[in-house]
């Protein structure tokens, strides 16, 4: 079966916006300014910043105002308890099984908390498997965790389509395997020139329909598009 790798955070399940509501709780706790909410979105960059540098620059901003211990808790916790699976992209992954295609999720990220967000949102019973990055030692675009995903579920690389709203860890990963990739562009322009992926789709579940609808890819079965794909 044809292997279909997606991304976790901001593709399947809205990370940023998970993120943001644990942020509104934080500052209210706390007494912090509500101004502070895009400073604090900022310095987190949808994850990709380390967790000891996002506690650095939070301990220099708000000193003995907040616990060391506080701050340790929101970034282990991060938004795993809040995340949700939209209805679209669940109805996607489904028709994804339906048409034959292997699922697997790739994440970059501590190993507890993107297998709290798979469990919570039901993603453990739609994908054949997931890699996170922290357990297998290597972080998206290296080659190694694409490797690592396809062997989770006994299958190779060959045919294997990539979707996720990265360009540098979706995108440039998938140019990396030599695998056909989908980049989720929530309404953003493409702005590398250094590669391009396959196609562009406007949302995840839009990502996915594109994909199973390919001629000669899956099963026998083909399916309209959820939306329109660029």
């Amino acid at each position: 079966m044809p292997l279909l790798l997606l991304d976790l955070d901001n593709t399947l399940v809205d990370r940023d916006a998970a993120y943001r509501a644990t942020l509104w709780d934080f500052l209210a706790e706390h007494g912090l300014p509500e101004g502070d909410i895009e400073w604090l979105m900022s310095v987190d960059a949808s994850g990709y910043t380390p967790r000891p540098e996002v506690a650095r620059a939070m301990h220099g901003r708000y000193g003995d105002r907040v616990p060391r211990d506080a701050v340790r808790d929101l970034l282990d916790r991060g938004a795993a308890d809040r995340v949700v699976l939209s209805g679209p992209v669940r109805g996607a992954l489904a028709r994804a099984r339906t048409a034959g295609w292997t699922l697997v999720i790739v994440t970059n990220g501590r190993t507890a908390q993107q297998e709290m967000k798979i469990r919570t949102t039901g993603l453990d019973a739609l994908a054949h498997g997931w890699v996170v990055s922290e357990a297998v030692g290597h972080k998206k675009p290296a080659p190694e965790i694409f490797h690592a995903a396809a062997a989770t579920v006994g299958a190779g690389l060959e045919g294997a389509w990539v979707i996720g709203d990265s360009p540098h860890a979706d995108i440039a990963g998938a140019a990396g395997i030599g695998a056909r990739s989908v980049w989720v562009s929530a309404g953003r322009s493409w702005t590398e020139a250094a590669r391009t992926p396959t196609r562009t789709a406007p949302d995840t579940a839009s990502a996915i329909c594109s994909v199973v609808d390919t001629p000669g890819q899956g099963g026998t079965r083909h399916f309209p598009s959820a939306a329109s794909i660029s």
